[in-house]
């Protein structure tokens, strides 16, 4: 395979006729093709560290990445590349040459990975860490982010596809309970012995205390809702049975 440029002339073929010759006819014409002493391959691993170590991570550093991941270089091997030229080009540049990286490889990523990715960006809240804490209450895994802490507690409660928590009460002696915001995806809420509500971002439920009831996603997406604590006196949670896969399957 020989490589053809015309990136010169397109953008300086007018302003500088001869410069646009020499990146177009020469670097890439001659230098880039001279596959009988280094392959393409070898090439781009070469030309990124190079561009890398300089800092560049401009739009010529993009179409050399892409041209690496054309060239038959995977999204391991790139990172590997990256992270062994950080320690000697320099940490923040790695950073910066990771960020455009990972866009130019994110179709490499996990289908569950990308799907996470895309939930997240839909939303301005962040999914936070795992939340590891309430796993034993939850059916599936979810996210937690603290948003505020202070007067009144609020939360971003991320569900994977098909997580949900188990059934649940809100207790206190006066005021107390919860409100939901969904902010992304797709979920449920239902109260015990009614049907169960589809939520969509915009929605907004109110869960009075002593109401016995659940929360989560969809089979089929993502799910995020911002939990907010109602102040109350003495509150605190009941957490009961999970809700069955009978149950929950029957929703759809």
């Amino acid at each position: 395979m020989s490589v053809k440029q015309t990136a010169g002339r397109d953008a300086l073929g007018a302003f500088a006729p001869k410069f646009a010759e020499l990146n177009d006819d020469v670097l890439f014409g001659q230098v880039w093709n001279r596959t009988d002493r280094l392959s393409l391959r070898d090439r781009s691993l070469v030309t990124v560290t190079a561009l890398m170590a300089q800092g560049l991570t401009d739009s010529s550093f993009r179409y050399h990445l892409t041209t690496a991941r054309q060239n038959g270089i995977t999204k391991e091997e790139i990172a590997e590349i990256l992270t062994h030229a950080a320690f000697y080009a320099g940490w923040p540049k790695a950073w910066a040459a990771f960020n455009m990286a990972k866009e130019v490889w994110a179709d490499d990523a996990a289908p569950e990975q990308d799907a996470m990715q895309a939930h997240a960006a839909s939303m301005v809240f962040p999914i936070g860490a795992p939340n590891d804490g309430f796993a034993q209450y939850f059916s599936g895994r979810s996210y937690l982010a603290p948003l505020s802490t202070a007067q009144v507690g609020i939360f971003n409660v991320t569900f994977e596809p098909g997580c949900r928590n188990n059934w649940h009460i809100h207790h206190a002696q006066a005021g107390g309970g919860q409100i939901l915001i969904c902010v992304a995806g797709r979920g449920w809420y239902q109260e015990w012995g009614k049907a169960a509500q589809l939520l969509t971002p915009g929605g907004v439920v109110n869960i009075p205390a002593g109401v016995k009831h659940w929360h989560g996603a969809a089979q089929d997406s993502w799910f995020s809702h911002l939990a907010v604590e109602v102040p109350g006196t003495d509150a605190r949670n009941e957490w009961l049975e999970p809700v069955t896969d009978e149950q929950y399957e029957a929703l759809a």
